[in-house]
């Protein structure tokens, strides 16, 4: 199955896009999808604690099964100053 994947803030910068497609087994989860986008971005890794990640505009956690078709926004953690 296709997944959407966007970046914002500073994901953008490290991985050189805002958007890229993953291809999924049907059942694949938020946590397999961040493995997957984290061997592609390695500098992803180092906030993968504290990502923020949305499916179809709701927040979710890693255990979340995907469909073909949704969207996910990886959001970095806040930074302030």
């Amino acid at each position: 199955m296709k997944i959407d994947v966007q970046f914002f803030s500073w994901f953008r910068d490290a991985t050189g896009c805002a958007e890229i497609s993953e291809e999924l087994p049907e059942g694949a989860t938020v946590r397999q999808l961040m493995e997957r986008v984290h061997g592609r971005f390695p500098k992803l890794a180092q906030a993968a604690r504290s990502t923020l990640v949305a499916v179809d505009f709701e927040y979710a956690s890693g255990s979340q099964r995907l469909r073909a078709g949704n969207k996910v926004a990886l959001f970095p953690p806040v930074q302030g100053g």
